[in-house]
């Protein structure tokens, strides 16, 4: 069942590591990164929208509104938050939560743990293990509330760029999620051999679910 939050997809990045262009449209198998996670965060949300920069219509076959960095430079993740937060003011909402367009595999009750494992923090972000760096946060991966929107935006005029400088600054709290059958949820997809581990891993998905 959706929260009544709304969603944003970040995909504003530069993809350097993967040679540039849009990652999120390369394929999973039959669908692109994107398409998986549209899907998966879609009956999780009351709404999304895609932050992404440039020619929007290259993405007019998602059926989303797309939202582009209000800071210039590609200031980074921060700056695709903002936009959210700037689309979900319009639409009267409280919060928004935010997923990364090129991490395909991240729970299903993703949105439902942040809300109410966020306790009474204004925000959180995601947490996860990591099988050599024991527990990380997860940046792009949290929830966040529309009233501090102007707060970040002269944070990010400033100069910020790390999320967790922000989010610790104002009592952000962590959601701990763990490995699901051995697998980081969070997996995503930076360079060629990440994008071949993934479709390794949609596959094994697919045939666990026939």
């Amino acid at each position: 069942m959706a929260e009544k939050i709304p969603g944003v997809i970040l995909a504003g990045g530069l993809s350097s590591r993967m040679g540039g262009g849009d990652k999120c449209l390369l394929s999973l198998g039959s669908e692109t990164l994107l398409q998986q996670v549209i899907a998966r965060l879609r009956p999780q949300v009351s709404a999304m929208v895609l932050n992404a920069n440039g020619d929007a219509s290259r993405f007019a076959d998602y059926g989303l509104p797309v939202v582009a960095d209000g800071i210039e430079g590609y200031a980074g993740p921060l700056a695709g938050v903002l936009a959210g937060l700037d689309w979900a003011a319009a639409q009267g909402a409280d919060h928004i939560v935010s997923v990364a367009a090129d991490t395909p595999f991240f729970p299903t009750d993703l949105v439902h743990r942040l809300n109410t494992g966020r306790g009474r923090a204004p925000l959180a972000l995601v947490a996860s293990i990591d099988p050599k760096r024991g527990q990380v946060r997860q940046p792009t991966f949290g929830l966040w509330p529309v009233a501090l929107r102007d707060d970040l935006r002269a944070a990010l005029q400033d100069g910020l760029r790390k999320v967790v400088i922000w989010t610790d600054k104002h009592g952000g709290t962590e959601v701990l999620f763990e490995p699901v059958n051995g697998q980081e949820p969070f997996f995503n997809v930076n360079t060629p051999e990440d994008l071949a581990i993934a479709r390794q891993m949609a596959a094994a998905e697919l045939g666990a679910a026939k």
